[in-house]
């Protein structure tokens, strides 16, 4: 019997380039209080959004992914035709098939690459990062963009007091290549499958057809319950994300956790005991939680204000619908 070659399986992987797309629409808290009958007040309290971005019709989950896709291209000095894979993550990507992927790998140029979706929901950005650094250290490929791109407007219902003010739009992408040096820390990930109730889709899709009034299917929450399982849940996944990197509190630069509630990432910060020098990313405020893409918009604003350098040690925490999550350590490229 003749014996199997096997894929050089002696490189690590590393994040090689970074891009975003936001939405020009910027929507402050007063567009959508009266709605559910709120305040500006009532929603900073509960979760620090002050305001949010919202994609127009021509702004989509191809187009936004497309432009942040160019961008991390640009920044990791690849051509797209040296993608071999592109990975997207998204719940908002409303076709249920072709993939966003095969058609944003087309719009991008490339040459045939393998191309995907995930449903990970919030985690789905940190899953793409996990498979892709897997991917090039076993050897099926060199340069993989992983895309997280939500347009959660298109499925949120303006008068549900749990959502209304929380979720919203934009893209981030990275590219993920081959290094000398360890770039990207082993993932901790898993789900809580008994409890995937707390975040999901609100109608069946053969409920809408069947209806009187078809209208979008929307997201729903149960807050009380996923603030209380973030906030210490992901803690202690954190840390095991550290003890897999080999590194301490002190040694990470940044924390980058999925952007869902500003009170979240406080009480994940005090469980970790994170030192005063770690700084903390807030995209939030002023970006809503965009899912999939919260993680990648993040670190960019971070890059923007001064808070991340290339070469720090950014420690990654996802999780929402499923629920889902991962946390792995990276250098920020």
């Amino acid at each position: 019997m003749a014996t199997l070659a096997a894929a050089d399986t002696s490189t690590y992987a590393a994040l090689l380039g970074l891009g975003v797309y936001r939405p020009a629409r910027v929507v402050p808290n007063s567009e959508v209080v009266e709605a559910i009958d709120s305040s500006d007040e009532w929603i900073q309290q509960r979760s620090g959004i002050r305001t949010r971005r919202f994609a127009g019709p021509d702004e989509t989950v191809v187009s936004m992914s497309v432009a942040a896709s160019r961008d991390a291209l640009a920044q990791a000095g690849i051509d797209a035709r040296q993608v071999d894979a592109v990975i997207v993550a998204t719940v908002s990507h409303l076709l249920q098939t072709p993939s966003a992927a095969t058609m944003i790998a087309h719009q991008l140029g490339t040459e045939q690459p393998a191309a995907f979706d995930i449903s990970a929901a919030c985690a789905g950005f940190s899953h793409g990062v996990a498979l892709a650094n897997d991917m090039i250290r076993a050897g099926s490929a060199r340069h993989v963009l992983v895309i997280g791109v939500e347009k959660l407007s298109e499925i949120t219902d303006p008068t549900d007091r749990g959502t209304a003010f929380i979720f919203a739009d934009g893209a981030g992408a990275v590219v993920v290549g081959p290094s000398d040096t360890p770039g990207i820390g082993p993932v901790v990930w898993g789900s809580d499958g008994e409890q995937y109730d707390l975040i999901r889709q609100r109608e069946d899709w053969r409920d809408v057809i069947a209806s009187d009034a078809p209208s979008m299917p929307h997201l729903r929450m149960e807050g009380n319950a996923v603030f209380r399982w973030a906030s210490y849940s992901m803690a202690k996944v954190a840390q095991q994300a550290m003890d897999r990197a080999g590194v301490r509190a002190e040694d990470i630069d940044c924390f980058v956790p999925h952007q869902a509630n500003n009170r979240i990432t406080d009480a994940m910060a005090r469980a970790m005991k994170l030192p005063a020098s770690v700084r903390i990313a807030r995209d939030i405020i002023d970006a809503g939680n965009t899912s999939a893409a919260s993680i990648p918009l993040a670190l960019q604003r971070m890059a923007d204000d001064g808070d991340a350098a290339s070469g720090d040690l950014a420690l990654l925490v996802a999780f929402g619908a499923g629920l889902a999550y991962a946390a792995q350590v990276v250098v920020v490229p």
